[in-house]
């Protein structure tokens, strides 16, 4: 049985390539680049949607991260490269290559890449909104660096 054609193309990751119409294989490290966390991280990467589901190729500059943040989606980040560091609803996480992360939908969440290299994760999420959430604190007022790896350091 084929699966039917939807009509809409219109995906609600600005940037996002949408799977389906005769499109179902992606490769991730290809995919055109878009921000991941505007106005509380500086991540970026190939996302690609399908009609319930996303699934981004994200890149965390060493050194850098998002600050607390939270979204309506159900999220799983799976560790390819590189070591995050955070926590995840008040409870702290170290995941190398190779981890794979749960974030509960509505958690406040922060992870930042480890200052010995970038890190690359898949990011899988449900399509209740976006790849991007939103600042627990309500501002836009960029990402989290870590000592050293701030503009001004």
């Amino acid at each position: 049985m084929v699966a039917k054609k939807r009509s809409g193309r219109k995906t609600k990751t600005a940037g996002a390539v949408k799977g389906g119409s005769g499109r179902y294989q992606f490769t991730l490290a290809k995919l055109k680049d878009v921000p991941a966390g505007t106005g509380y991280s500086i991540s970026h990467g190939g996302v690609v949607e399908g009609e319930r589901m996303l699934v981004g190729y994200i890149h965390k500059p060493r050194g850098t991260g998002s600050r607390m943040h939270a979204h309506r989606n159900e999220q799983f980040n799976y560790v390819v490269k590189g070591t995050l560091k955070g926590s995840v609803n008040g409870k702290r996480v170290v995941a190398p290559a190779g981890t794979l992360i749960y974030i509960p939908a509505n958690a406040p969440h922060t992870l930042v890449a480890t200052p010995e290299e970038d890190v690359i994760f898949i990011a899988i999420k449900d399509l209740s909104q976006g790849i991007i959430g939103r600042a627990v604190d309500g501002t836009t007022k960029g990402p989290r660096y870590e000592r050293g790896f701030g503009p001004g350091d």
